[in-house]
């Protein structure tokens, strides 16, 4: 190599050099250029490329450094990267780790400076509500103590000026008097005065070094602080600059690429194509960079069943047992015996259903850089987060946890069938149908205020009403209970923990939906995956679903597991894909779930399993002989003109309709979410902002009112007296949990027009 030797690394030195690389079995170590700078190791192709495309990033303060021989060594962030690099010479190589030792030290020494800002501050784990108690209760403490320095300085000047006043007069009269006998005593006089004057005096100097003592010891403290985080503000936008490139980067690299190389996904490679290998996320083919991951193998595999097994099915001869469920026509029968079921409801009614709108107004065209505000809001949670409504649809948080019963009639199925596996099918497509009005919904809801409640009053159109009530601010959460008159209920306490992370949001709900059935006593619960919005620096947004859900039936023991795959540029399977297996407490597989969660779900019958082939991880995957497979849900399609209308459904149109006779709280007469609605997006925001003053000052008179009731200050200084009004907080058996359950009332207060007990939030 004919490039110059480095110099020796020192700490704050910005380091740069070539490395060899490793990026794949094709090309094996590539040169490349790497700069190290402010605890970042950055790459390029060319040092041209410095100014305009960054390669890959790694943050060393969350790295770990390792050497494998004389030239080759290994830098890992956990898993996520992984970079194998190989310098000239033991010596270079050297030089190097020095590098990277040295700024992993002050990158971790600076982010400890950081998370440390409070030294006096007990390490206790802030509670829910305090928000940065810790730091905030650190600048009460200090402030309080220098008011009272402050306060000790006015003290003493107000003494000089008194004594001094009266030493003057003493010096006066001293001057006046002749020498004789009154001599004496007014010396005393005199001496007695100066000496309280000089007694105040250095009172007062020791004041002032007091305050000076302190306000510098503060002063340098908080100039540290403030300097680390300005440091880190530096650090982290240019981490932004680079994930943008990057991303820019690999758009277009992916629409310039037309077929990957066989090898990419050829499992034959061995090893290295692992986790653990060599070939990592962040590595190069020829002008592509590809940082998706590979593509996660199947569970199992499902496969056409003996045609024994359909003759013997649909002759309805076989002599399976009756709990393994419906056989190969049972759906039709199902829906057969629901049409002409005489407790279903009848097409005929004897009062004419309210006709519900078909449009909202077209949403405004008004252009607003989400980048410009989410820039400063990196790992903070997102329901604390002042967002203008441009980024809202007016919708709110309770309404659309409502759009759950989108489809309902999969519950009245439910609630019909004789089998509790096929009940299970039903239950866990109604689970995956509650994610498909999110494909193209990027706008926010609103945050519910405090007290907030929406009703979802279908009983004459659909046979059920659903209630919800925002029962806590920080942590935000809801409860919702729905019931029906086909014989089910269903309940959950949801609170949505959210945290930017630069290019995507995640949206993690917390909480459990339970189901419960009354014919059968069938006891359901789940749990919601994690959803992800994705493009948040540039491109156009766009909503994935990831994770696994179990959906349990606690009485007989009877599971569904439940798989959401992670969409991938690179995946050969149908994108937002679902696939879940139905079995008994035993584990024995008796239903097979597919479809995808934005359109449609297919069950088959089990008929048999046996163990397959090793997949590409060498795991064992299971191969279901399957009957046909019967389509058990379908998603209705958008009404016209619905990519005007934030991509609403037909009953998501109808949440925000006034009603004449609902709660004082509910989402329909909150005026920002209305004036949005209406187009008046200016109006909307001012409206927003005095809302969320009146909801913080009503809870900080709540507060000083817990603190009046506590026994002392301490213990009502973070206390909130709220209890919700239409719920209760009780232990819950099946979660071990204690939630919100509906106490009932609300429809009893509807139909006499009686809200009395509604606080005034609006």
């Amino acid at each position: 190599m004919s490039e110059s030797k480095p110099p020796t690394p020192t700490p704050g030195d910005t380091y740069k050099g070539w490395l060899f690389k490793w990026t794949n079995y094709i090309k094996g170590y590539q040169r490349r250029w790497f700069v190290l700078s402010n605890g970042l190791l950055s790459y390029y192709r060319t040092q041209a490329e410095m100014g305009h495309t960054c390669r890959g990033t790694i943050n060393l303060a969350t790295a770990n450094i390792a050497v494998e021989d004389s030239c080759n060594f290994v830098i890992s962030n956990g898993g996520a990267q992984t970079y194998h690099l190989k310098a000239n010479s033991e010596v270079e190589r050297q030089r190097w780790i020095t590098a990277l030792e040295l700024a992993k030290a002050k990158a971790v020494d600076m982010q400890a400076n950081s998370d440390d800002s409070g030294d006096e501050c007990p390490a206790v784990p802030p509670t829910s509500g305090q928000g940065g108690g810790c730091r905030n209760s650190e600048v009460q403490s200090t402030l309080r103590t220098l008011n009272s320095k402050v306060e000790d300085l006015t003290t003493c000047n107000d003494l000089i000026v008194k004594h001094g006043s009266a030493l003057q007069r003493s010096l006066s009269e001293l001057e006046a008097i002749r020498v004789g006998g009154d001599m004496g005593e007014k010396i005393r006089q005199v001496t007695e005065r100066a000496t309280l004057f000089r007694i105040t005096s250095n009172a007062m100097i020791n004041a002032c070094r007091d305050f000076l003592s302190l306000a510098q010891t503060h002063s340098k403290r908080w100039q540290k602080a403030l300097q680390v985080e300005r440091d880190q503000r530096i650090r982290l936008e240019e981490t932004l600059e680079q994930l943008a490139k990057q991303h820019n980067h690999l758009e277009r690299a992916f629409r310039g690429a037309t077929v990957l190389p066989s090898s990419f996904s050829n499992p034959a490679l061995g090893s290295k194509g692992g986790a653990s290998g060599k070939g990592d996320a962040s590595d190069e083919d020829d002008d592509n960079e590809f940082f998706d991951a590979m593509e996660d193998p199947a569970e199992f595999i499902t496969v056409p069943a003996d045609p024994k097994y359909h003759k013997r099915s649909g002759s309805n001869v076989s002599g399976l047992s009756s709990e393994i469920g419906m056989d190969d026509q049972s759906v039709n029968f199902d829906e057969l015996s629901l049409a002409s079921n005489p407790e279903s409801p009848q097409p005929l009614e004897l009062e004419p259903v309210r006709q519900r709108r078909t449009r909202i107004p077209d949403k405004p065209n008004y252009y607003l850089n989400l980048w410009s505000i989410m820039k400063n809001c990196i790992g903070k949670e997102l329901s604390k987060i002042p967002m203008p409504v441009n980024f809202n649809e007016p919708l709110s948080m309770l309404q659309r946890l409502s759009e759950d019963l989108e489809y309902y009639e999969l519950l009245d199925k439910a609630s019909k069938c004789q089998s509790s596996l096929e009940q299970m099918c039903y239950v866990a497509a109604f689970t995956v149908s509650s994610y498909s009005t999110t494909v193209h919904r990027t706008g926010k809801p609103f945050n519910p205020l405090l007290g907030e409640t929406f009703e979802l009053d279908r009983l004459r159109e659909c046979g059920y009403r659903s209630l919800c009530e925002q029962v806590s601010h920080h942590p935000p959460a809801a409860a919702h209970h729905a019931f029906s008159e086909k014989g089910w209920s269903l309940r959950q306490e949801i609170t949505l923990a959210s945290k930017f992370r630069g290019k995507y949001l995640s949206i993690m709900p917390l909480g459990s939906i339970q189901c419960l059935f009354d014919k059968s006593n069938n006891h359901y619960s789940w749990k919601k995956v994690t959803t992800t919005v994705h493009n948040i620096i540039v491109g156009k947004l766009w909503i994935d679903q990831s994770g696994e859900i179990d959906v349990v039936n606690h009485r007989t023991g009877d599971r569904c597991h439940l798989k959401f795959a992670p969409y991938s540029y690179f995946s050969r399977d149908v994108p937002r894909k679902v696939t879940g297996v139905v079995t008994d407490k035993e584990g024995k597989a008796h239903y097979v779930l597919s479809g995808t969660w934005d359109e449609k779900m297919e069950f088959s019958r089990v008929m048999q399993s046996s163990k397959g082939e090793n997949g590409t991880e060498g795991k064992q995957r299971t191969v279901y002989q399957t009957l046909k497979a019967k389509e058990i849900w379908t998603k209705n399609p958008l009404p016209e003109g619905a990519d005007n209308m934030y991509f609403f459904s037909s009953l998501a149109l109808t949440l925000n309709e006034p009603e004449d006779g609902v709660a004082p709280t509910d989402s329909r007469r909150r005026p920002d979410q209305r004036l949005m609605e209406d187009g008046r997006w200016d109006e909307a925001n001012a409206e927003k902002q005095r809302l969320e003053e009146k909801q913080r000052t009503t809870r900080r008179e709540r507060e000083r009112e817990a603190v009046k009731a506590a026994s002392s200050p301490e213990e009502g200084a973070h206390q909130d007296n709220y209890q919700a009004l239409w719920f209760e907080k009780l232990d819950d058996p099946v979660s071990g949990e204690v939630l919100h359950v509906y106490k009932g009332g609300y429809w009893e207060a509807k139909d006499h027009g009686s809200w009395d007990i509604c606080p005034d939030i609006f």
